[in-house]
C-alpha cells in the first residue's frame, strides 16, 4: 500500500480523534478553567477542592479503585498461576467458565447481590430459617458497609480481565529462567516473588489499569446501592446545571487528571520493565500433572472462586423468574412472564432496537477504522504512526464518564457540534462514542493479525501484478479474518451493554439503550425489579455466547485486547 493512502488514513483517523475524543476533553477543561471573560481560573478548582463533600467524593472513588484492583488482583493471579502451571480435573470447562462474570455490567449484578443480601434477602432467610436467629430478624449486609458491597460486586464482575492478562503473561515466560533460579536454591513462593512476579509485572499492569480506571469511575453499580458519595454519582446528578455551573466541568477534570496520573505513575513504577525471553524450547515447560488430592484441591479452588463470582447472576436469574421473592430462601413461585414483558413492554422493546443500531453501526465504524489503523501501525514506516496507535489505546486509560460529559459539553447550544445535542437526538453522540470507546479492542486485534501473517505473502501478489490495496483485501484480511471478528464481536457485545454514555447521553425515552432501560426499570416501583432483571438475563445470553466465541477464537491471546 502506498506511503500517500497510509498519510490519508493517518490524516483521516487523527482528524476523527481530535474531533470526537481530543475535543469533548479540551471542552472538559475549559469548562472548568475557564471564566466568563475568557481568562485561566483556578477558582472554581480551589472551591471544589475545599468543598468536604467533593473532596470526599474523590477520596472514597480513588479507595473504592484501589479495594476493587485489589480484590480482584487476589481473586485472578492465583487462579491465572494454577491454570498456566498445573493439570487438574475440568481444566478445559473451568477456564472457559471464568470468563462468566464478565457477561454482566457490574450494576446489574448489584440488583442480584442485593437481592441475596438485602434486608429480606435469601442470606437472611437462610440463617433464620437455620435457627441461627429468631423470626423476623433482618440485617442488610451491604447497606452496613456500601463501599466494600460496592467494591465486591466490581471486582468479582473485573477479575476476568486481570486473569486473562495474568494467563497471557505466565505463557509467554521461557520456562529456563524459573528453572535457573530454582538450580540455584531459589524455590516455592520466593521463586514467585522474585522472578516470575517481575517477568509478569507488564501484563498485571496492563489487566490492572482497565480495572482500576473502570471502578474508579463505575457509575452504574454505585447508583443501585444507593451510594452517593463517589465522584462519577456526583457527576451525574450535577449534568443538569451543566450549563451555567462550572463545578461539574471542574469536577470531570479531576478525575480525568487523576485517571491520567495514576495510569502514568503505574506505567513509571511497573509498566516500563521488559525482559527478553529465549525461545521456549530451549527448557520443557507446559503445564505438570499433580497428586489426586491436590488436582481436586484446584478444581475445588476454581469452582468456588467461580460460584462466588457468579452469586450476581444467580441472583439476577433467581429474581427474573419470580413472581415475588421476599424473605425466603429462594423464590416460592417462578413464571416465565418477566421474560415475555421484557420482550414486549414499551420501554424495553425499543431500547432493544436501538442498541442493535447504535451497537452495529458503531462496531462497523470501528472495524474500518482498526483495519486502517493497524495497518499504517503494523505496516508502513510513517513518521507519527506511533502516536496514532497510542491514541487508539488512549480511550482505555480514560474514564467513559468523562468522555460522556465531554460530549455534552461540546454539543451545548451556541456550540460548533450543537447541531447533534443529545437532548433532542442523540443517536449520533451515541454512535460515536460507542465507536471511541471500544476502538481498541478491533485495533489491537487486527494489529496482532498483522503481526503474525508475514508481509511477504502481500509483496508476492503484488509482484503478480495486484495493486497493494487490493492484496491487503484479498490476501491478508481473509487470513486475519478470526482476529478481526473476534474484535468486532467484543466491541459489539461491550457497546450493547455500554453504561456511562448510556446512562448520560440518552436523555428521551424513545432512544433509551439497553442499560439506560434496566436502570428506568429498576427505579419504578411493583414489578420494575422483575422486568430489569429478566432484561438482564437476555443481555447476559447475548454477550455470554459473544464472549465463548471469542475465547474459543483466540483463546489465551484474548487477554491481549485488555491492554493500554
Amino acid at each position: 500500500m502506498s506511503q500517500s493512502f497510509a498519510r490519508i488514513v493517518f490524516g483521516l483517523t487523527a482528524a476523527f480523534f481530535t474531533a470526537f475524543f481530543l475535543w469533548p476533553i479540551c471542552q472538559i477543561l475549559k469548562g472548568g478553567f475557564i471564566d466568563a471573560d475568557g481568562h485561566l481560573t483556578f477558582a472554581y478548582l480551589t472551591a471544589l477542592l475545599a468543598d468536604p463533600t467533593y473532596l470526599t467524593g474523590l477520596r472514597n472513588s480513588f479507595l473504592l479503585a484501589c479495594a476493587t484492583t485489589s480484590l480482584a488482583l487476589l481473586i485472578a493471579l492465583p487462579l491465572a498461576f494454577i491454570s498456566d502451571r498445573f493439570l487438574y480435573p475440568g481444566k478445559g470447562l473451568l477456564g472457559s467458565i471464568v470468563l462468566i462474570p464478565m457477561i454482566l455490567p457490574p450494576f446489574v449484578g448489584a440488583i442480584g447481590i442485593k437481592q441475596i443480601f438485602g434486608q429480606y434477602g435469601a442470606l437472611n432467610a437462610l440463617i433464620v430459617h437455620l435457627g441461627m436467629r429468631p423470626h423476623g430478624w433482618t440485617f442488610d449486609w451491604f447497606a452496613a458497609n456500601q463501599f466494600w458491597g460496592v467494591a465486591l460486586v466490581e471486582a468479582l464482575s473485573l477479575y476476568p480481565i486481570i486473569y486473562l492478562n495474568a494467563v497471557a503473561a505466565l505463557a509467554n515466560i521461557d520456562p529456563a529462567m524459573e528453572e535457573a533460579a530454582q538450580n540455584l536454591g531459589c524455590t516455592g513462593f520466593h521463586r514467585f516473588w522474585r522472578i516470575t512476579l517481575p517477568l509478569i509485572n507488564p501484563g498485571l499492569f496492563a489487566g490492572g489499569t482497565i480495572v482500576f480506571i473502570w471502578s474508579f469511575t463505575e457509575l452504574g453499580t454505585p447508583l443501585i446501592f444507593d451510594y452517593a458519595q463517589v465522584t462519577s454519582v456526583q457527576i451525574y446528578y450535577g449534568l443538569k446545571d451543566i450549563g451555567g455551573n462550572p463545578f461539574p466541568y471542574a469536577l470531570v477534570a479531576v478525575m480525568l487528571v487523576s485517571s491520567v496520573a495514576l495510569y502514568g505513575l503505574g506505567k513509571g513504577l511497573f509498566g516500563r520493565a521488559s525482559h527478553a525471553m529465549m525461545a521456549k524450547a530451549t527448557s520443557s515447560g507446559g503445564a505438570k500433572p499433580l497428586p489426586a488430592a491436590q488436582a481436586w484441591l484446584c478444581t475445588a479452588m476454581f469452582a468456588g472462586v467461580t460460584f462466588v463470582a457468579v452469586l450476581p447472576h444467580l441472583g439476577v436469574i433467581l429474581v427474573a423468574f419470580s413472581r415475588d421473592w421476599y424473605a425466603t430462601v429462594v423464590p416460592h413461585t417462578y413464571t416465565l412472564d418477566n421474560f415475555r414483558y421484557a420482550l414486549g413492554n414499551d420501554l424495553t422493546v425499543p431500547a432493544i432496537a436501538n442498541s442493535l443500531k447504535f451497537a452495529s453501526i458503531s462496531t462497523v465504524v470501528d472495524i474500518f477504522l482498526g483495519i486502517a489503523i493497524a495497518y499504517v501501525v503494523v505496516r508502513t514506516k510513517i513518521a507519527g504512526r506511533q502516536v496514532l496507535d497510542f491514541l487508539a489505546m488512549l480511550p482505555l486509560a480514560v474514564p467513559g464518564i468523562v468522555l460522556a460529559f465531554g460530549y455534552l459539553a461540546m454539543s451545548q447550544e451556541g456550540k460548533f457540534f450543537a447541531f447533534i445535542n443529545p437532548i433532542q437526538n442523540p443517536t449520533v453522540l451515541l454512535i460515536i462514542a460507542y465507536s471511541v470507546r471500544r476502538l481498541p479492542y478491533v485495533v489491537r486485534s487486527a494489529s496482532a493479525g498483522f503481526q503474525q501473517t508475514s508481509e511477504t505473502l502481500e509483496e508476492a501478489a503484488q509482484n503478480l501484478g495486484c495493486p497493494p490495496l487490493k492484496s491487503v483485501i484479498k490476501i491478508t484480511l481473509p487470513l486475519i479474518a478470526a482476529n478481526l471478528i473476534a474484535g468486532g464481536l467484543l466491541a459489539f457485545a461491550f457497546a450493547m451493554l455500554e453504561v456511562s454514555d448510556s446512562l448520560i447521553l440518552a436523555q428521551k425515552q424513545a432512544y433509551y439503550p439497553i442499560t439506560k432501560a434496566i436502570m428506568e426499570l429498576f427505579q419504578l416501583l411493583g414489578d420494575g425489579k422483575f422486568i430489569a432483571s429478566a432484561l438482564g438475563v437476555w443481555a447476559m445470553v447475548f454477550l455470554g455466547v459473544t464472549i465463548v466465541g471469542m475465547s474459543l477464537m483466540l483463546g489465551k491471546k484474548l487477554g491481549a485486547i485488555f491492554r493500554v
